[in-house]
């Protein structure tokens, strides 16, 4: 052998190169797969359980039958409460906030209150005493809109159990709120509010009362799952 000749067996040869390659993780994909599906399950459990209020609340703003089966005038968009000035009969303020959270039968007129209105203050004690059980989800209101004494057979009468509430408010800004239909005055009207405050139906002047009921009871099942007594 040569001297000049290399006795290394690698000389010339090509270098040496590694390739990694990923090593397969079927544990770890499963788990992965695992928590898509619970995500999944978890937003599917969440969606039925709330699919009755989405319906409801559809229901109550937004779905209306093409043909009209109100007896009622439907107020769209509904008007919230402004921020009137309230009194109580003693002359004691109430914050108009406080009329919220339950369904409320509304009469407006002066404190004389002839006829026509105390029929209305009739029908409203008749037309939540009709809706069974579901009465206590219903308040009534008397909106006296001037500062005239109310008699006081009228005042005794409406604090028999379950009381209507009487206050006195300024008869422009309920005006400003409420409205009458074309050729009828505010006082010829019952009005319903909802719990939210918001007014969002009208009956007609002279109302039957069990015309009337179907649109209450309607209203109130539509609300059934969002609405609970107790103010």
């Amino acid at each position: 052998m040569s001297g000049s000749e290399s006795s290394n067996p690698a000389a010339g040869a090509e270098p040496l190169s590694f390739t990694v390659h990923s090593m397969p993780r079927p544990a770890l994909d499963d788990a992965v797969r695992r928590t898509r599906a619970g995500r999944w399950k978890l937003l599917g459990v969440v969606l039925f359980a709330a699919l009755p209020v989405i319906a409801s609340y559809l229901t109550y703003y937004f779905w209306r039958p093409e043909a009209r089966s109100n007896y009622s005038d439907l107020i769209e968009p509904p008007r919230g409460i402004p921020a009137l000035t309230l009194r109580d009969l003693d002359g004691v303020g109430v914050d108009a906030a406080t009329l919220k959270g339950q369904w409320l039968l509304v009469v407006v007129a002066p404190a004389a209150c002839g006829d026509a209105c105390e029929k209305l203050l009739y029908l409203q004690r008749q037309l939540r005493e009709m809706t069974g059980r579901e009465r206590d989800r219903i308040d009534k209101l008397w909106l006296v809109i001037d500062d005239a004494p109310v008699a006081p057979a009228l005042r005794d009468a409406l604090q028999a159990a379950p009381a209507t509430q009487v206050l006195r408010v300024p008869a422009d800004e309920v005006s400003g709120w409420l409205a009458a239909a074309p050729g009828e005055s505010l006082s010829a009207h019952l009005y319903i509010i909802d719990p939210r405050g918001q007014w969002m139906m009208r009956a007609p002047a002279q109302p039957e009362p069990a015309k009337l009921k179907r649109d209450v009871d309607r209203l109130l099942r539509a609300a059934a799952s969002w609405d609970r007594p107790g103010r």
